[in-house]
C-alpha cells in the first residue's frame, strides 16, 4: 500500500537530501574552481544561505573550509547539524531567514545554487537578500548565485524528472509548472515525490511558489546593490571554460558576484 501526503518536501530532510544531493561533485568542483579564479582573497570562510540539509557544506568541510548556513526549515538545520557532529564539525547551521541576517564573522564565499532564492517572493526582501550577502562578504569575496530566468524568446522548460538512489532508499522525482502569474510575477510549481524502501511506498505531493526573474530584471535588481560586481556568468552545466551570454532565450544561469 502506498501512503500519499500532502506536505512540505523541506520538513522531510532525508528524501530531499536525495533528491538534491545525489550529483554533489559537479557543483563542488565548479564552486572551488570559481574560488580560485575570481575571488579577490583567499577562500576559507564558506557560507551558504538556505543552505536546506547542507548538501554541499558538507562536502565543504571535508575538503577543509570553515562552513556555516541558515534556513527557515527547522528539520533541515537539525539534519545538517547532526551531519556535522557525526563527522567531527562544528554544528554552525542556524535556522534563520535569508532575507534578513548578519554574520558575526565575514566570509570569503558564499553560494545559492539550486533556484532557492527565487522562494524570496518581493522585489524588496530579495534585494535585502543580496545586500546581506553583501555586508556578510569581506572585500573581494564571492556571492555564486544560481537560478533559472524567464526567457524572452524562447520555449522554457515547464517539467522534469530525475531518479535518485542511495543504499535501500530510492526516490522519483516530478517537477512541473503549474502556470505564472504575471501580476504577481509568481509561479506555481507543483511536486511529486515517489519514495521506496524496502518495507514501504510514499508519495509526497507538494506545491511551491518561485518569483519570475527575465533577464532585464534580473540586471535590476542586480543594479540595487552596488557592492556587488559582475564577473562571470555560467550556466547549469557548470563549466569554468564554457562562459555564457545572457540574451533573450537564455534559462539558466549562475552569476559569479564579487565584493567590491
Amino acid at each position: 500500500m502506498t501512503d500519499v501526503v500532502e506536505g512540505n518536501l523541506y520538513d522531510y530532510p532525508v528524501y530531499y537530501d536525495l533528491i538534491f544531493g545525489s550529483d554533489w561533485r559537479a557543483e563542488f568542483d565548479f564552486l572551488t574552481a570559481c574560488f580560485e579564479r575570481f575571488a579577490g582573497r583567499p577562500v576559507r570562510r564558506i557560507f551558504e544561505p538556505a543552505c536546506g540539509t547542507g548538501r554541499l557544506l558538507d562536502r565543504m568541510a571535508q575538503a577543509g573550509y570553515e562552513v556555516s548556513g541558515n534556513d527557515l526549515n527547522a528539520n533541515a538545520i537539525d539534519f545538517c547539524n547532526k551531519r556535522f557532529k557525526k563527522k567531527g564539525f562544528p554544528e554552525t547551521a542556524v535556522v534563520g531567514d535569508m532575507s534578513s541576517f548578519k554574520l558575526k564573522r565575514k566570509v570569503d564565499a558564499a553560494f545559492n545554487t539550486i533556484n532557492t532564492f527565487r522562494h524570496l517572493a518581493t522585489e524588496k526582501q530579495a534585494q535585502s537578500h543580496l545586500q546581506c550577502m553583501a555586508d556578510s562578504l569581506a572585500k573581494g569575496g564571492l556571492y555564486i548565485l544560481g537560478l533559472h530566468l524567464i526567457p524572452t524568446n524562447a520555449d522554457r522548460l515547464e517539467e522534469e524528472a530525475w531518479h535518485a538512489r542511495r543504499g535501500n532508499l530510492a526516490v522519483n522525482t516530478y517537477m512541473w509548472s503549474k502556470g505564472i502569474d504575471t501580476k504577481t510575477r509568481m509561479e506555481y510549481l507543483g511536486l511529486k515525490i515517489n519514495v521506496y524502501t524496502p518495507t514501504k511506498q510514499m508519495v509526497i505531493e507538494d506545491e511551491m511558489l518561485y518569483r519570475t526573474y527575465s533577464a532585464r530584471q534580473m540586471a535590476s535588481l542586480l543594479k540595487k546593490v552596488p557592492a556587488f560586481e559582475r564577473v562571470g556568468v555560467y550556466d547549469f552545466a557548470y563549466d569554468l571554460n564554457q562562459p555564457v551570454t545572457i540574451g533573450p532565450d537564455t534559462e539558466d544561469v549562475v552569476y559569479i558576484l564579487r565584493k567590491k
